[in-house]
């Protein structure tokens, strides 16, 4: 199956108690589309960059078999840039700076080779945008993903609420998620966003892993304790990326299938905090993916004798 991603594609400058960076690659339809490209899924990037934008970073998105006929360039414009600062704990940030540029008249523009794209993933932008993307395609996909923020529940209240009615599968963390449904209780909270649409929740947990919601049944995942985090930026982006090329490999999208594509989703994103931005997710391979894939088995899997 296709894969059709929605998002960004842009600059981050990061600074975490490892280190800092100068302007490096980044955005949320990139590290999809590099994730999707290692589970050798055709994927294809609908999104804008400035004239700023290296050509080598485009390059490197095709030769990864990802369709960039979606990525628009405005030549006098400049690339969406993000810069932020991690606290000690890594789960909290500081913006330092956010520069919308391009990104602020975004009108997005689905190419013929990607409008039969079975599975489309919608990026964190505004719920209005994603809106238009669903409205250009000629079939709506078999399966619509949706990643939103608190900023859009504060700022665009009425037309999120639109757009969430006609997704498929939401993910979120637990603060938006309590934020959307009004409940402190997350099992509360995905039972109240089933009603808004959504027939599968997927609330992050950051490092405490994730839980996936679907009718009555809940499934719950670990996250995999690492040795080493440097840079968390683009690991929610990743997590998205494994999960929808998973589903797009197999062609499923039932509770099972869903639940081997979260822990495939989070496999992949335990890659990219090892190093800055996007750096580590480029060196991973197939055979890496499969050996993180039995470390989360060896994990979670365990034999209990009940008298």
């Amino acid at each position: 199956m296709k894969l059709l991603v929605v998002g960004s594609v842009a600059f981050d400058a990061i600074e975490t108690p490892f280190g800092k960076t100068d302007k490096i690659l980044g955005g949320a339809a990139t590290y999809i589309g590099i994730t999707s490209s290692i589970l050798g899924v055709k994927s294809g990037i609908v999104s804008v960059v400035g004239g700023d934008f290296p050509q080598e970073h485009l390059d490197m998105l095709t030769n990864r078999d990802v369709n960039i006929e979606g990525i628009e360039i405005v030549k006098d414009g400049k690339t969406f840039f993000w810069s932020g600062k991690y606290h000690n704990d890594l789960n909290s940030r500081d913006t330092l700076v956010t520069e919308v540029n391009v990104l602020e008249n975004f009108d997005p523009k689905i190419p013929d080779s990607m409008q039969d794209a079975e599975i489309l993933l919608l990026g964190n932008l505004h719920p209005g945008v994603q809106l238009s993307v669903l409205e250009k395609m000629n079939e709506r996909p078999k399966l619509v993903i949706l990643d939103t923020m608190n900023f859009w529940m504060d700022s665009a209240w009425d037309i999120l609420m639109d757009m969430i009615a006609k997704t498929d599968v939401i993910t979120i963390n637990d603060e938006e998620a309590r934020q959307l449904s009004g409940e402190y209780s997350l099992v509360k909270a995905a039972k109240k966003i089933h009603t808004m649409g959504p027939k599968y929740v997927i609330i992050k947990k950051g490092e405490h892993g994730a839980l996936l919601f679907h009718d009555n049944k809940v499934f719950a995942l670990p996250a995999l304790p690492l040795e080493e985090v440097f840079d968390p930026t683009g690991a929610g982006d990743t997590f998205a990326g494994g999960f929808a090329a998973y589903l797009a490999k197999k062609g499923k999208f039932d509770f099972e299938t869903m639940k081997s594509a979260l822990i495939v989703g989070s496999a992949m994103a335990s890659y990219t905090v090892e190093k800055f931005g996007t750096e580590r997710i480029q060196e991973v391979t197939e055979s890496d993916m499969f050996r993180r894939l039995r470390q989360f088995k060896e994990l979670t899997t365990f034999d209990v004798e009940l008298q």
